[in-house]
């Protein structure tokens, strides 16, 4: 028994057809798992025993492939740069939106790369303060403890020290 075939299905019209070059085989059906079953027989018919997986082709499928692809790799990203901040399994999990299990599984991942991997090389990743970007200061949108006569008592009031020159604490 050999290691296994791989081979693509396209649809023409109701039906599935499956080509599997090297051997010289074609398979048909209605279903995909008649395929593949097409597929084992004519292999047995030329002395071939393998496992047989089929995969099913149409342009949507192509694409539906190609995004599970590219939010794996930004998933992937996302968790790193998490990770490397030292943020808890189920922080992430909420953040990312993705299952605590998957995460964890892709924490796994990361753990087998190479030792020699630069966390600046990774998506998403910025060293703090870094000197190449400048300072940016950040506003909360958040409210504040204050209430809007007791801010704008704080504010006149620095803007008094300022022009003074002395500072409040």
């Amino acid at each position: 028994m050999s290691a296994g075939i791989e081979c693509r299905a396209y649809r023409r019209g109701q039906t599935w057809v499956a080509h599997v070059p090297e051997h010289g085989v074609y398979g048909h059906g209605r279903t995909l798992k008649a395929v593949r079953a097409s597929i084992i027989d004519g292999l047995a018919h030329i002395g071939v025993t393998t496992q047989v997986t089929v995969v099913a082709e149409t342009p949507e499928l192509d694409n539906l492939r190609s995004i599970e692809h590219a939010y794996t790799t930004a998933l992937l990203a996302a968790v790193t740069s998490l990770a490397l901040c030292s943020t808890t399994l189920g922080d992430i999990a909420l953040a990312t939106g993705a299952p605590a299990k998957r995460v964890k599984a892709l924490l796994a991942e990361l753990r087998v790369l190479p030792a020699d991997v630069d966390p600046a090389s990774t998506p998403g990743w910025a060293y703090p303060n870094d000197a190449d970007e400048p300072s940016r200061s950040f506003i909360s949108s958040a409210p504040s403890s204050r209430t809007a006569p007791q801010q704008n008592q704080a504010i006149q009031t620095q803007q008094r020290a300022n022009e003074v020159g002395t500072t409040t604490g």
